[in-house]
Order: C-alpha cells, then structure tokens, then sequence
C-alpha cells in the first residue's frame, strides 16, 4: 500500500470518507470514527483520563485540508478541527486492531 492515497472522497450525505490507495483498495471510514479518534493533544488527554470524546453518528466532516504530503486535518460539524490524522493513521483505522491502537 502507498503511505499517501490517490484520491480522498468525502460522502458528507452518509458520513463517509473514503481513501483511495494505489494498490486499488479503498478504505471507509464513517465520520464518527473519525472524531472519535482524534488524535490531538486535548482529545488523547481525555481517552487517557477514562473518559470518551463524544462523537454523535449524524457528526460531518466541514473541512478537508493536507499538511504536507502525509496527513490532512479535518474539521467537524461540532467545531473541532485540530486534529491532524497522518495518513498511517487513517490507514489503521480501517483495521480492526487500528481503532484500538488509535484510542488509545
């Protein structure tokens, strides 16, 4: 697999984004599990403390921005938009032991 998609699709009307690799894979990925694992400092901090970063099933990604040619911030309909998700990240999120690793 590349460590940078071809092509990022956001399907905001079901909450999906999807990644599109080089080798043909694509990965789903809902926008609540998105939010959910947000990686920035405040989020980890609280998944850390025992507690869950609220992540309702109709949140929307708002935003879509790269940084650099490894990651893209994305911005959410509750206003948070801090987090930037490396692509490797992305990627493990669509494992099943990804999201584990991802939370914690």
């Amino acid at each position: 697999m590349s460590a940078v998609p071809e092509r990022i699709e956001n399907r905001a009307g079901s909450g999906v984004l999807v990644l599109h690799w080089g080798d043909g894979r694509a990965d789903e990925l809902s926008h609540a599990v998105l939010r959910a694992a947000c990686p920035c400092s405040a989020c980890r901090a609280l998944r850390r403390a025992g507690g869950d970063v609220n992540a309702a099933a109709t949140i929307r990604l708002t935003a879509i921005e790269p940084v650099g040619h490894y990651a893209v911030n994305l911005g959410f309909d509750d206003g948070h938009r801090r987090g930037i998700y490396p692509f490797a990240l992305l990627a493990g999120l669509a494992t099943p032991t990804g999201m584990d690793a991802a939370l914690a």
